[in-house]
């Protein structure tokens, strides 16, 4: 390529041809110098001399070029006076070079005589097509000028052309006559292409490079530059065949020390070779695992490996590794962003149990190091089975129980991981972790204590910790969390309430006194009516609330004195987003709609409890709906006897049949009766068997049966037939649990002694009642014989129904 045009001449011309005509004569004179080389010099003098009188186009242009020509002419004599003559491959590659700078010289020449012109175009011709004969380093002279005419074509032929050398140095490496400097011109010329062909020439180069490399030693070294083993590396990306060429090129050069020292700084290099050795490809696979493990003698490599996501280099250093190659390793895990799938990957090969031996058994940098990678590692669910598995608990708590100045630092991570094991259930198979936890809370720092109490909370919560909440209630854990409950610490207060709550799931009046000391209650009850308190800590506090002995009245006049009720309709009656806060305050209004405390009742009614509870029956989820039906279901236990009583006093002043409820034949309404039909409840009811959700039948269907009480049954039917219940409790028989099925055939039963609703829906139920009857659970066929002997249908085997006849 030219020199660009905008260049500024370092030289002037005069100056330069000066030293141009000097060095030409130098060479010439020199005794080494071939005859055919002296030859060509001196019909180069005369076209350096014309220079002096010509015009040119562009005369920076030219200078720059008379410098590159200065530059291979200096080579040129170099070679001729190096030691034992010249090397003649060498140095007919140089004058072929010269020959192309001629002509680039040639061409800024302006009004050149026709004569001048063809002289120089001959001389450019032979000098670009020279061939030496004589003093040779090979072994064959032939082969000398064959290897250097292949280099020329590499350089400046088509891709066919390349191909076509590529078969020729097959058979020089066949016969063996190539020497190592020869090889370095190939080399060069096949790097300095790869880049420029296309994916099926590339991969022709890297084949004929694969057999260079095989060919000597000498040529893996000259490969070994940054330069070309980007070349390589960009190939890996590309066409299979290619990527296959170019991992098994680095493969076969890998063996040498400074491909190895290199490699792995080349940008993405190792990102790509770990693509590979996950890939399809067997053949690219393979090769990039051997180079993989080839590189992996570098930490710096293993921990790029990591990153990438091969982890088994890493892990053999964690295991095998010297000290600080695992301290390294564990440093780097603590440090790493991982995917819960990177995490679980790096526990599954084998990651866990050395990081517990160093954190056991290293000193303060190792446990440090370790305790990270734990820690990272732990938040996978397997990896937290693993680390329970192996034997982590033990010098877990030698450390949280340590007063070792220099270990101090490392309780607040240690505490951390406590807190993380804990949520596997499994934790629970430590059986002593529960009373050491505890023993340590009051020893603690608060961001230590926030650990453990969560640790605690976390194996509290399990679904089969009933053991382990009463060890620690048994070891003054309700009397340790007192000064926590009402802590500065908001995070604290959370958890202690939290924990509160877990405790008191099995809450004994006569086995947990503290519970139902006034002290605490007045604790939780502040924390409900707090507008300061957070919605987790209300649900904790509430939720704890509704644990207590429901009929313990002693703690039912505490809390209707601190006017909880209220409160808690006004917390509902602003829009609670919370759904577990709801779930907690439906239950806690079971205790205050209990049927034995009428009083209590009316003062929750009068608070405006039922229409809460219709909300919720609307808005909650399905756990609070079926909590909210049973505090439906307790208040219209009472609700006939309170009409019974409300219509004898309201007699005079409503005399018309029309202010009477259509169920229970009184006066209702939903303040002081209670009254379902009246509070607009029984299509919510119906609404929750119609759904998907199933948790909540058993409760809604007892409600909806506080209808069918033996003076009401008739009217309570209708109510539940306007609001569509027949269908929905058919469904329930097909798809409830034994206690709904118990419960919605109990309806069912009274519902088809009506004509009506044996037209209407004796036909969807039959089939349905006949199957349950042969292949359900017998508690129900008595009940089902009733129910088809209402249909007619009555024909099947009586043993299928038992008394029912």
């Amino acid at each position: 390529m030219h020199p660009k045009a905008s260049l500024t001449p370092s030289r002037s011309l005069p100056s330069l041809l000066a030293d141009l005509s000097a060095l030409i004569n130098s060479t010439i004179s020199l005794p080494a110098t071939p005859p055919l080389l002296a030859s060509l010099l001196e019909q180069l003098n005369p076209v350096v001399d014309s220079l002096y009188q010509t015009r040119f186009s562009d005369y920076a242009t030219v200078v720059s070029t008379l410098e590159l020509l200065q530059a291979e002419l200096n080579h040129a004599n170099s070679l001729v006076r190096a030691p034992g003559g010249p090397h003649t491959g060498l140095l007919q590659l140089s004058v072929r070079e010269i020959g192309r700078r001629l002509g680039l010289v040639q061409e800024a020449w302006v009004d050149v005589p026709v004569e001048v012109k063809e002289g120089v175009d001959m001389l450019k011709a032979e000098m670009v097509g020279v061939r030496f004969e004589g003093v040779t380093k090979k072994k064959n002279a032939g082969a000398v000028a064959d290897v250097e005419d292949l280099v020329v074509r590499i350089k400046t032929g088509d891709e066919e052309g390349i191909v076509n050398a590529g078969l020729e140095i097959d058979g020089l490496i066949e016969e063996s006559v190539l020497v190592p400097e020869e090889c370095a011109g190939l080399i060069s010329a096949l790097f300095g292409r790869i880049c420029l062909v296309k994916s099926d020439c590339r991969v022709k180069i890297l084949s004929m490079l694969r057999r260079l490399a095989g060919y000597t030693n000498c040529n893996k070294e000259k490969m070994s530059s940054s330069e070309y083993l980007s070349s390589i590396v960009r190939c890996l990306s590309r066409d299979e065949e290619e990527t296959r060429e170019a991992v098994g090129l680095l493969v076969d050069i890998s063996d040498v020390s400074k491909v190895r020292q290199r490699i792995g700084r080349i940008k993405g290099c190792i990102v790509m070779l770990v693509a590979l050795q996950n890939g399809d490809d067997l053949i690219a696979k393979s090769n990039a695992e051997k180079l993989l493990g080839t590189l992996s003698n570098s930490t710096q490599n293993v921990l790029l490996m990591a990153e990438a996501g091969y982890f088994a280099p890493m892990i053999h250093l964690l295991n095998e590794g010297s000290d600080m190659n695992k301290i390294l390793m564990a440093s780097a895990i603590s440090k790493m962003r991982l995917t819960e799938q990177t995490k679980a990957s790096l526990g599954e090969q084998g990651s866990i149990e050395p990081l517990v031996k160093i954190f056991t058994a290293g000193n303060l940098e190792a446990k440090s190091s370790a305790l990270g990678a734990i820690r990272n590692l732990s938040s996978s669910p397997k990896n937290i089975q693993l680390l329970l598995n192996s034997g982590i608990i033990s010098p877990l708590f030698q450390l949280l129980l340590s007063v070792t100045s220099v270990l101090m630092t490392l309780r607040e991570p240690a505490s951390s991981l406590l807190a993380t094991l804990a949520k596997s259930e499994d934790i629970l198979l430590h059986k002593s972790v529960p009373q050491k936890t505890l023993s340590l809370v009051n020893l603690s720092s608060a961001s230590i204590q926030l650990n453990l109490l969560n640790a605690l909370t976390s194996i509290t919560s399990h679904q089969n910790s009933k053991r382990a909440r009463t060890k620690v209630r048994e070891n003054g854990a309700i009397q340790l969390l007192l000064p926590f409950l009402t802590s500065q610490n908001k995070e604290i207060r959370v958890a202690a309430l939290n924990l509160l709550f877990n405790l008191s799931k099995d809450c004994k009046a006569e086995l947990d006194k503290p519970f139902l000391e006034e002290t605490y209650i007045a604790i939780l009850v502040n924390v409900v009516t707090s507008q300061l308190a957070s919605d987790s800590e209300k649900t904790a506090a509430i939720g704890t609330l509704g644990n207590l002995p429901i009929k313990d009245e002693k703690i039912t006049e505490i809390l209707m004195k601190a006017n909880l009720v209220p409160l808690l309709v006004y917390l509902l009656g602003t829009k609670i987003s919370n759904e577990l806060l709801v779930e907690r305050i439906a239950g806690l209004f079971i205790r205050f709609t209990i049927p034995s405390n009428k009083k209590v009742q009316n003062a929750s009614v009068t608070s405006g409890v039922i229409t809460s509870l219709v909300t919720i029956l609307s808005e909650g989820s399905i756990r609070a709906k079926s909590k909210a039906a049973v505090s439906l279901s307790q208040l219209a236990q009472n609700t006939l006897a309170l009409s019974k009583v409300k219509s004898s006093r309201s007699l005079r002043l409503y005399p018309s049949s029309e202010t009477r409820c259509e169920v229970h034949g009184g006066y209702c309404t939903v303040k002081s009766t209670f009254c379902l039909v009246k509070a607009g409840a029984v299509s919510p009811l119906v609404r929750i068997l119609e759904g998907n959700g199933r948790k909540a039948d058993e409760n809604v269907l007892e409600a909806l049966s506080t209808l069918m009480q033996d003076e009401i049954w008739e009217r309570g039917v209708m109510a539940i037939e306007k609001a569509s219940g027949i269908e929905a409790i058919i469904k329930i028989v097909e798809v409830g649990n034994l206690k709904a099925q118990e419960k919605a055939i109990w309806i069912l039963e009274r519902a088809f002694r009506i004509e009506r609703n044996r037209e209407k829906y004796g036909e969807v139920a039959q089939v349905l009642l006949i199957d349950l009857a042969q292949k359900g659970n017998q508690i129900l066929r008595p009940m089902i014989g009733k129910i088809l002997a209402h249909l007619q249908l009555l024909q099947l085997q009586p043993s299928y129904f038992g008394d029912a006849s």
